[in-house]
């Protein structure tokens, strides 16, 4: 009968202990760096999404700075003629807000307006 000591694991146990935590381990840091990573992507997400807000807000500032340059000049600003018809892919109300700025900030008038919407409508 072999002897066997008691209170000690033997090898195989030592081995399936260090096993355990080994995995352990591993399965923690992996869920970690998951954590990590996921956290980074949504951080540069969020950097994405406030620069092109702020080239948005740019942008209108620059194009309401340009108008109020040429209406302080008193140029008598032509409105681009727009397409006899409207294609099917032009935003349709967006183009109706952009004439109705332009009639709000004075450059075109009422009749320029109403032109202008009868051949984006027509």
């Amino acid at each position: 009968m072999p002897f066997r000591r008691m209170g000690r694991p033997g090898l195989v146990g030592l081995a399936a202990r260090t096993a355990v935590v080994a995995g352990t381990a591993t399965a923690v840091s992996g869920g970690i760096q998951r954590h990590q990573a996921n956290k980074q992507q949504d951080q540069y997400e969020q950097q994405q999404y406030e620069a092109q807000q702020q080239q948005a807000q740019m942008q209108a500032a620059a194009q309401q700075a340009v108008a109020q340059q040429q209406a302080a000049m008193g140029y008598a600003a032509q409105p681009a003629a727009p397409a006899p018809a409207a294609p099917a892919g032009t935003d349709l109300v967006g183009e109706l807000q952009k004439l109705g700025a332009l009639r709000d900030q004075g450059i075109l008038s009422d009749a320029e307006f109403a032109a202008a919407k009868a051949k984006l409508l027509g």
